[in-house]
C-alpha cells in the first residue's frame, strides 16, 4: 500500500476537507462564508489576514480558509496552499473593470504545484446587483474552458441572499469526495 493510499484511507475515516476561499478584495468571500454558516453578514469589514471556519456539512468536516484579497496580501496566498482539497474562487460579477485582473490572478494561481488536483468552484457572486454579468459571461471572460488541470464549475450566486451557495458547495464536496474518499 503506497503512501497516497494510506493518506487517502486516513482522510476517508475523518471525512475532513480543506477548502481555500480566494478572490480579489471586495468579491464577497467572507460574506459567502458567513452566510453559509448562518452568521450575521451586516458587519463585515475587509479581511486583513485570514478567517478559519470549521463546519460540519453532509457528514464532512470542512476546514474553510478565507484569505484576504487585497493586492498587498496576494503574495501571501501561497502560504495557505498545502493540502488544499478544494478552491473556491469568488468573483464580483458587477465589477467589470477588474475582471481581467481577476482572470490573471486565477490562472496564475492554478499553475501552483501545491494546488494541483484541487477542485475549483468559481462563484459568480453579487448576482443580486443591477448590471451584474451572468455566470456564462464570467466563464468566457475568465477563459474557464482553457482550464484542463482542475475539475471546475462556475455557479452564479448572491452572498447576501444566499442563493445558490448550497448547490455550489454541494457540487464541490461531491467532486472532492469522488476523488479522495473512494477507497474501501
Amino acid at each position: 500500500m503506497g503512501l497516497l493510499s494510506i493518506l487517502t484511507k486516513l482522510k476517508q475515516k475523518e471525512k475532513e476537507v480543506r477548502i481555500l476561499v480566494l478572490g480579489l478584495d471586495n468579491a464577497g468571500k467572507t460574506t459567502i462564508l458567513k452566510k453559509f454558516n448562518g452568521e450575521d453578514i451586516h458587519t463585515i469589514s475587509p479581511t486583513l489576514g485570514f478567517n478559519i471556519k470549521t463546519l460540519e456539512h453532509r457528514g464532512f468536516n470542512l476546514n474553510i480558509w478565507d484569505v484576504g484579497g487585497q493586492k498587498s496580501l496576494r503574495s501571501y496566498w501561497r502560504n495557505y496552499f498545502e493540502t488544499t482539497d478544494g478552491l473556491i474562487w469568488v468573483v464580483d460579477s458587477a465589477d467589470k473593470r477588474r475582471l481581467q485582473d481577476c482572470k490573471a490572478e486565477l490562472h496564475q494561481l492554478l499553475q501552483e504545484e501545491r494546488l494541483l488536483g484541487a477542485t475549483l468552484l468559481v462563484f459568480a457572486n453579487k448576482q443580486d446587483l443591477p448590471g451584474a454579468l451572468t455566470a456564462l459571461e464570467i466563464k468566457d471572460i475568465l477563459d474557464l474552458d482553457a482550464i484542463k488541470t482542475h475539475h471546475w464549475r462556475i455557479v452564479w450566486c448572491s452572498a447576501v441572499t444566499g442563493e445558490n451557495l448550497l448547490s455550489g458547495i454541494d457540487w464541490l464536496l461531491s467532486d472532492i469526495s469522488a476523488r479522495i474518499f473512494t477507497l474501501d
